[in-house]
């Protein structure tokens, strides 16, 4: 994906994080000015879809304008086989090394 943030904000004519929190806050929407300077810098990892919501409002945009999908490059690798289990069962647990149960914590 690609974020658009800057390019939708200029849109409205905003051109700094100090100027998008005031836009954001006239729409009722309050984050920190850090949150917003980080949306602003770069690809954030994720965003929450009502803050997204509250985005869209404070700039008069849609999703589509701040996210353009971009295609992923396809590796060469060739799919992994599954493990196979000999036997076909389910694949059980081994039990922890030492073998006693736990000691007691002190008092």
């Amino acid at each position: 994906m690609k974020w658009n943030l800057r390019w939708a904000a200029a849109q409205r004519d905003i051109w700094r994080p100090t100027q998008l929190l005031a836009a954001f806050q006239e729409a009722g929407f309050s984050p920190s000015l850090s949150k917003v300077a980080a949306l602003w810098s770069g690809k954030p990892i994720s965003v929450r879809l009502d803050d997204l919501d509250k985005i869209c409002t404070a700039l008069d945009c849609t999703v589509a304008d701040l996210m353009v999908a971009e295609p992923v490059e396809k590796t060469g690798a060739v799919p992994e086989e599954p493990v196979r289990v000999v036997g076909g069962g389910a694949v059980r647990p081994l039990p922890r090394s030492g073998g006693g149960r736990r000691s007691m914590p002190p008092n």
